[in-house]
């Protein structure tokens, strides 16, 4: 089904994939599942079934049934990558399509700022074409260099599957340090009853607790947790499973965070550490193009909360040196430190009285969070600048409790923090996702192609001779974002264009 040019389908990551296997690309869609999923939690009714199905019962008072369980990734080895089904799926019945649109269309009408939720779920659905194209390109990956780069981190892998050279070198050092005779590193019940017996009392064997600890095992742990992590997540058997045919495809799930930013189901496409970035080469002939966009949440606050002082020095290059001059007596580190607070809680230490220069000088954006922060305390919903909601507090957001405040207290300032940031962070997804659809859209037609995208980040593949217009477009597309979201603002976001052969080499 097709309206004003744009495609409307049940579920972009489920129809999309096998018109792409078959080399045919949609410009533009709505995506009725991400649509119900925002309209839901617009009312209230977070978490409820979103799919096609599930929207037209709710529409005939019929029995809603559930959604599906998420379908775990397969590893994309031996041929069909994990992102494509094995037989097109079932087209979408035209009539139900009709019917649930149409309800959708009526009830964004009815939202406070109808105008922004429309770019909202346009962005939204874009993105979810986009992933869907990502997952079937690929992001470009040298098999060779990874091997090679893993060799020279970790040693030579061990033959029976367990830790490689180096790690098994470390742990035996660490146990040699603490004075036992074997320890598993990665075991933190280990950890602290090796450390207690050495006469270090530890509230958890985290990196920022560590560091704090003069014993010669803490250097040697620091080292074990780094390499751990690089070949649990991104060794060997990582490789093999995801990297074939010169590609790392994995599979991304479009608002996949509570705050519409991105997930993955396998592979851990989001989280790539800078060292394992070296596998990530371009073609012969092609670059990669890689732009960041630095400072994003502070920049955001400046533009949502209608703060001129605030927009004004928004309007640099540096924010947080415009405010150092404006407001801080010069001091960069001081006014970086009454920003991020604002925005992320923090209360005590050196954030005191940078809070209250920040508060004195640019009031309305402190309020603005603040008010946030009051509504989440109070067990209230907040919203981003587009329109998405925040689940309630009865739902639980990775580690931190949300549910219901225990009256007094730390429960809901736990809230607070949550919302505090939330319309921040949000806001910040759409943007970013308002500008991957433009810049889709700019790159038609110069044989580059999207293949890699984190929260603020994107990289472009791009012919070789086309990468100096491929980073113009990303500008543009930058600057066509904002203007989208925030109308005649004067904060700007600058982003950080390289290009290069390999990603590690990006700024």
């Amino acid at each position: 089904m097709e309206v004003d040019g744009r495609r409307v389908w049940g579920s972009t990551a489920s129809a999309y994939p096998p018109l792409l296997s078959a080399g045919v690309r949609v410009e533009r869609c709505h995506d009725v599942e991400l649509t119900e999923a925002l309209l839901l939690g617009y009312a209230g009714r977070w978490g409820e079934p979103r799919s096609l199905a599930a929207a037209d019962a709710r529409l005939r008072g019929a029995p809603v049934p559930p959604d599906p369980p998420p379908r775990a990734a397969d590893p994309p080895g031996g041929g069909q990558v994990a992102l494509f089904e094995p037989e097109p799926p079932p087209g979408d019945d035209p009539e139900v399509l009709a019917r649930v649109y149409a309800d959708q269309a009526a009830r964004i009408a009815r939202t406070e700022h109808p105008g922004r939720f429309r770019l909202l779920v346009a962005a939204e659905s874009a993105g979810a074409l986009v992933a869907a194209e990502m997952g079937a390109t690929g992001l470009p990956w040298r098999a060779d260099i990874h091997d090679r780069l893993l060799h020279e981190l970790l040693g030579e892998p061990s033959p029976v599957g367990g830790p490689p050279r180096r790690l098994a070198e470390l742990s035996a050092r660490i146990a040699e340090a603490l004075g036992v005779r074997q320890l598993h590193p990665e075991s933190p019940h280990e950890l602290l009853r090796a450390f207690a017996r050495a006469g270090v009392h530890l509230p958890n064997t985290r990196a920022w607790s560590l560091r704090g600890v003069d014993h010669p095992a803490v250097p040697l742990l620091l080292e074990h947790k780094e390499l751990y992590r690089i070949w649990t997540a991104h060794g060997w058997a990582w490789r093999d499973a995801w990297v074939h045919d010169g590609r790392f495809r994995p599979e991304y799930v479009p608002a996949g965070v509570v705050s519409g930013r991105w997930a993955t189901r396998g592979g851990g496409a989001l989280q790539i550490p800078k060292v394992v970035r070296r596998a990530v080469v371009a073609d012969p002939g092609w670059r990669l193009v890689v732009a960041d966009a630095g400072q994003l949440e502070p920049r955001v606050l400046a533009a949502v909360s209608g703060d001129d002082r605030l927009a004004a020095a928004a309007a640099s290059g540096d924010l947080y040196a415009a405010l150092a001059t404006d407001a801080f007596g010069g001091d960069r580190a001081k006014a970086k430190v009454a920003l991020l607070g604002a925005m992320y809680g923090q209360t005590g230490g050196a954030a005191v009285p940078a809070l209250a220069t920040l508060k004195r000088n640019y009031p309305t954006a402190f309020e603005y969070v603040e008010a946030a922060a009051r509504t989440g305390e109070g067990g209230g919903l907040v919203r981003s600048w587009l329109g998405r909601t925040c689940p309630p507090r009865s739902v639980a957001v990775g580690e931190e409790e949300v549910g219901p405040p225990d009256g007094s207290g730390a429960r809901a300032r736990a809230r607070g923090r949550f919302t505090r940031n939330f319309v921040i962070q949000a806001t910040a997804a759409e943007w970013a996702l308002t500008l991957l659809a433009t810049l889709r859209g700019h790159l038609a037609g110069t044989g580059a192609d999207l293949v890699f995208f984190q929260h603020d980040e994107v990289l472009v593949h791009a012919p070789r001779e086309r990468a100096a217009e491929v980073g113009d477009a990303v500008r543009a597309a930058a600057v066509r974002a904002g203007q989208l979201l925030f109308g005649a603002t004067a904060v700007r976001f600058p982003l950080d264009v390289s290009v290069v052969e390999c990603y590690a080499d990006a700024k």
